[in-house]
């Protein structure tokens, strides 16, 4: 088996393996190519000890009505439908490395959609990337969630090691949970690492679920007559991500934090709002009329190598 070149990159600490398959047809041809994308291999080349050390993988694919296809396999080796720290690694690296993917804005099939990715750039690197994430879903039927239907689940009762909490379900493209603490004092981490575990595989979610632990910083939160104060919420968020655990950035959490802020009337959409992440800062402006969310944020190369998968070979299957 060949040895497989790959770039590691990473968007706010949220850090991944890039492998492009564009030039072998999934499933069939080139071993290396099906190899990657296996639960098993996934697993032990995101062990941080004895692999290269990744929250997941991200196949680039040939592209169905985009430019490429990503696919997004988490560190457990379950596939994601999309990952929004993901798409911006992805969007760098088929920039960086492929003139013909040198335009300011990228077309990325995704199992959330096709995405669009506008590419800020200097000396032919992309810097940042501005992706149009699509529309919050919010019907329960759409998270999904048990039972389904078209009302939303807007500061709901969820229960984890006997304490309640109220979270708004959201999508975008894969299912949140989002959970606002107001409590000035509290540890959004602590809370992430006791409680997400559990609310990740509550029964409500039928495909599992994000959770996200936020709060808006005090003395920022505004009411519906204060639309002139651009910039004045900020968003501190700990996300428990499905299939990875603590991330130090999740972008679609961050989407669908500010989306779920603005349907609880906590904030106002039409405006910009950073979210900090443990890695740092997402830039998030949800539509006025909840049509659409955009997310701007940093997309850094950490190297390039190549992946010896005979090594990988006898790694445990399922």
């Amino acid at each position: 088996m060949a040895t497989l070149p790959f770039t590691k990159v990473e968007g706010l600490g949220n850090d991944f393996v890039v492998v492009d398959l564009r030039g072998a047809a999934e499933g069939q041809g080139d071993a290396s190519a099906v190899s990657i994308q296996t639960p098993a291999v996934v697993r032990a080349v995101c062990d941080r000890h004895f692999g290269v050390g990744a929250d997941g993988v991200l196949a680039i694919l040939p592209g169905v009505d985009g430019d490429a296809r990503m696919r997004v396999l988490n560190a457990d080796g379950s596939e994601a439908e999309m990952c929004g720290n993901g798409i911006r690694c992805v969007a760098k690296v088929l920039y960086d490395g492929d003139a013909s993917m040198r335009r300011p804005v990228l077309r990325i099939d995704t199992g959330a959609g096709l995405l669009a990715c506008a590419i800020d750039a200097e000396d032919g690197q992309a810097q940042s990337v501005a992706v149009e994430m699509g529309s919050p879903r919010l019907a329960r039927a759409e998270i999904p969630m048990n039972p389904g239907g078209t009302e939303r689940a807007v500061r709901a009762p969820i229960s984890a090691h006997g304490r309640r909490f109220k979270m708004t379900a959201v999508s975008m493209g894969n299912p949140h949970a989002v959970i606002f603490v107001d409590d000035p004092e509290a540890d959004l981490r602590a809370l992430a690492e006791e409680f997400g575990p559990a609310i990740e595989v509550d029964p409500l979610f039928p495909r599992r679920t994000n959770v996200e632990f936020a709060r808006i910083r005090a003395g920022v939160k505004r009411a519906a007559a204060d639309l002139g104060a651009i910039g004045a919420a900020e968003i501190d968020l700990v996300v428990w991500e499905r299939g990875c655990g603590i991330t130090l950035a999740c972008g679609t959490g961050a989407c669908a934090t500010v989306a779920a802020a603005c349907v609880e009337e906590r904030l106002h959409p039409g405006v910009e709002t950073p979210v900090h992440l443990p890695g740092g800062t997402l830039h998030i402006t949800v539509a006025p009329d909840l049509g659409g969310v955009r997310m701007r944020g940093p997309a850094v190369t950490v190297f390039r190598a190549e992946l010896d998968l005979a090594r990988f070979a006898h790694a445990q299957p399922d």
